[in-house]
């Protein structure tokens, strides 16, 4: 919902709170044709460990339902497919037409598309039934999301009692040392690896500024709390650069 009169960050900036939405589809626009090409490069490849272990932490259950939220090119939507099997359903979901486009040409060419469907919807809005989902996922989206607490409320609705959330997203590093390193690398590295390759440095600039603004570790656990979920905890990866959040709806 559009509010008058409030701002939010859009990385280091602060705009209207109607207009990071815009703003941020502009960023994935922009950037969807290198974005997986870039997300390997950036981590080295290490986003896939990452996923990988967002899928073990899922565990679903052959026939089972997920909807994966700003699921952009489809790389946890593969993996959950894979665990529901053909009799399951997977929602592969994303503000951006751009990047759910990408998402749905590399599960065709991955030959899976036969239980997944793809749908525009706003995280923050999501256009399901309540208690439609047996897992809501959402990979590195929530900080791009205007109203976080709005889209964890929407993400708890569809869900079914009993059903989680997994919310990967980047964090704090908790390593002594590591956070002035990746402050380095972040801040002077991918913009000019986004310039390079994707020819957008601005954008890179913004995801790693986006990075420093979204809520640490120990402050995302309080706010999956208020909007619901019971026995969350999280999960450091990579020296808590990024972090794990699961939760369940009771």
């Amino acid at each position: 919902m559009n509010e008058p009169n409030r701002t939010v960050d859009f990385g280091f900036e602060t705009v209207d709170w109607a207009e990071k939405a815009r703003r941020v589809r502009s960023v994935f626009e922009s950037v969807a044709g290198k974005y997986d090409l870039m997300n390997d490069l950036m981590s080295f490849g290490v986003h896939r460990l990452w996923k990988q272990f967002t899928l073990a932490v899922a565990g679903l259950r052959a026939g089972q339902s997920v909807l994966d939220v700003a699921g952009g090119t489809g790389d946890l939507a593969k993996g959950l497919a894979r665990q529901v099997g053909p009799g399951g359903r997977v929602v592969l979901s994303d503000i951006n037409p751009a990047m759910l486009e990408r998402g749905r040409d590399r599960l065709l060419d991955a030959g899976i598309a036969g239980n997944i469907e793809c749908v525009v919807a706003d995280a923050e809005a999501l256009p399901f039934e309540d208690d439609s989902f047996d897992c809501v996922t959402i990979g590195f989206g929530l900080r791009n999301v205007t109203d976080k607490a709005a889209a964890l409320a929407s993400m708890h609705r569809v869900l079914k009692p009993g059903g989680q959330i997994l919310v990967l997203e980047f964090s704090k590093p908790t390593v002594p040392g590591l956070g002035a390193i990746y402050d380095m690398y972040s801040f002077n590295v991918l913009p000019r690896l986004g310039a390079l390759v994707a020819h957008d440095a601005a954008s890179y600039r913004y995801l790693a500024e986006s990075i420093r603004m979204h809520p640490d570790q120990e402050t995302l656990l309080e706010m999956l709390r208020t909007a619901g979920f019971a026995h969350a905890r999280y999960h450091n990866l990579s020296g808590g650069i990024v972090a794990l959040h699961r939760g369940f709806k009771i």
